[in-house]
């Protein structure tokens, strides 16, 4: 991994862990797995918002917007099925 996607992955994890509590207010939970090479990060939602039909909207609208805020350069959030 290189040092600017080491330092991007550190940035987006510390971004991930600021929303979580909001997820875990619902009972769910969300978890960093990868950033890809074109810069799309995956993640992985758990507990209540793995089943939630609301996940993809809480994932677009909360989770990849306070990313994408602050990181311009990430192109998407997804949520991946482990």
């Amino acid at each position: 991994m290189t040092e600017q996607k080491e330092m991007l992955t550190q940035k987006v994890k510390n971004i991930i862990e600021q929303v979580r509590p909001y997820l875990q207010q619902d009972g769910g939970d969300i978890n960093f797995v990868e950033i890809t090479d074109d810069l799309i990060v995956n993640v992985e939602l758990t507990g209540a918002c793995g089943s939630c039909p609301y996940s993809t909207m809480t994932l677009k609208n909360g989770v990849e917007n306070t990313i994408r805020k602050a990181l311009p350069e990430i192109k998407s959030v997804e949520a991946i099925n482990l």
